[in-house]
């Protein structure tokens, strides 16, 4: 069935010309179209343009025709390239260890963090597990996301990150949300492995990985790179291992310190590197003319206390930038992206086209969603948000506590 969207205001990221991702100073443009319709059939977008050329007779007779009368935005759907969405329960008193002065690392060193979540996922079955996030799915997909990775990573076993992954291949078939399945064991060390690190990562390789491809279920392989956590050999040894399977490597890099995992995420082509909060010249020289997207995640930096990566920095030199929101339970308890945006402008001085190429286009890359998500592109898929009236697309990052989404498509379909 086809919808036709009249009078909109303006339509933003309207390319005729898919761009699989967009750096340096190309960042501060979008592809606007103002006075604009827009037309879908069924889950794909069929044609866009302004009204003055608009003749509905070219058009289904029966189609469901939405007038915006000119007062409302609409622009593609976030993608939130990097999440832990499935997980168990909550970690509120971890919250208020925070607030007491506790740091990240004396948390997980008295096994609260990743470890506490993977003791609540231990007891917890699958289908509760399912359920809790599904309700997160549905909200992320009312705030506006229409396409997520979710990364495993708090079972530190076989058996419970298979769980996990069995979830996440459920979410995929079962909800309307585009979902990418990132396989990411070497998430922490469990307790059993202290001081037994290489002992864990040789089960992470010879027991694991080969399970997860034999059932396939996930896409890529992901490492904790980073101070406490897994060292650059420990990171190599892991990839080497998942791309002998087909996995193509993404990593958490540079979040607690310079970690070499910028360099190591490079070296071995993968597509993204994550968090960044610890950023120098080294690390984005090092990036330049790769294919690795440098991807930024203001929520953690936001609700830890970390220090904001430079990423008005890294434009200069030509790199592009993602924005995502690591929805978890520790470190960033939410995946609302609109504020995602908000923080892009406020805190990191992006300029608002620069924030929503950070988390449409430049997201869409990191989860390799490029040909199909990301922009209002004839042929990819119809994910969208029609936007409250609003006086300017400026107002949408700055007016950053509003509930400025007025509704949400996902696959051509109304989300309730």
């Amino acid at each position: 069935m086809q919808k036709i969207f009249i009078n909109i205001k303006s339509l933003l990221k309207a390319e005729r010309k898919n761009k699989t991702k967009i750096c340096g100073e190309d960042m501060k443009n979008i592809g606007v179209i103002d006075n604009a319709f827009l037309i879908i059939e069924d889950d794909k977008i069929l044609d866009f343009g302004k009204m003055k050329d608009f003749e509905l007779k070219n058009y289904n007779k029966n189609a469901e025709i939405i007038n915006l009368k000119g007062k409302q935005y609409i622009l593609p759907a976030f993608v939130d390239s990097h999440t832990h969405i499935v997980y168990a329960g909550s970690r509120e008193a971890e919250f208020v260890d925070k607030i007491n002065g506790l740091t990240y690392e004396e948390i997980a060193k008295r096994g609260g963090g990743i470890l506490n979540s993977a003791k609540l996922l231990h007891n917890t079955s699958e289908d509760e597990l399912y359920e809790q996030a599904k309700k997160r799915i549905y909200e992320v997909m009312r705030l506006g996301t229409g396409a997520v990775e979710i990364k495993s990573g708090y079972g530190l076993n076989t058996e419970d990150e298979i769980k996990m992954l069995k979830v996440i291949k459920r979410l995929k078939e079962m909800t309307p949300i585009t979902i990418v399945p990132t396989f990411l064991a070497a998430h922490a060390v469990p307790p059993e492995y202290k001081g037994k690190q290489t002992e864990f990562v040789d089960m992470v390789i010879n027991e694991m990985i080969p399970i997860v491809a034999s059932m396939e279920l996930a896409d890529y392989i992901d490492v904790f790179c980073d101070k406490g956590f897994f060292t650059v050999e420990d990171t190599e040894r892991i990839l080497t291992a998942g791309m002998k399977y087909g996995f193509r490597p993404k990593i958490h890099a540079n979040e607690l310190d310079y970690s070499g995992g910028v360099q190591v995420g490079v070296k071995y082509n993968a597509l993204s590197v994550d968090h960044l909060e610890y950023l120098g010249d080294e690390e984005i020289n090092a990036l330049k003319d790769t294919e690795t997207m440098p991807t930024i995640l203001p929520g953690t930096a936001f609700f830890l206390g970390l220090p904001y990566s430079p990423a008005r920095k890294m434009i200069q030199a030509g790199l592009p930038v993602a924005m995502a929101s690591d929805y978890n339970p520790g470190s960033s308890p939410s995946g609302n992206m609109k504020f995602i945006m908000s923080m892009a402008c406020s805190k990191y001085k992006l300029l608002p086209n620069e924030a929503l190429n950070a988390v449409t286009s430049n997201t869409a890359y990191a989860i390799g969603l490029s040909e199909t998500h990301g922009s209002i592109t004839t042929g990819k898929v119809a994910s969208f948000i029609v936007t409250k009236e609003m006086p300017s697309f400026d107002f949408f990052p700055y007016s950053f506590g509003s509930g400025l989404i007025d509704k949400v498509y996902i696959n051509g379909e109304l989300i309730d």
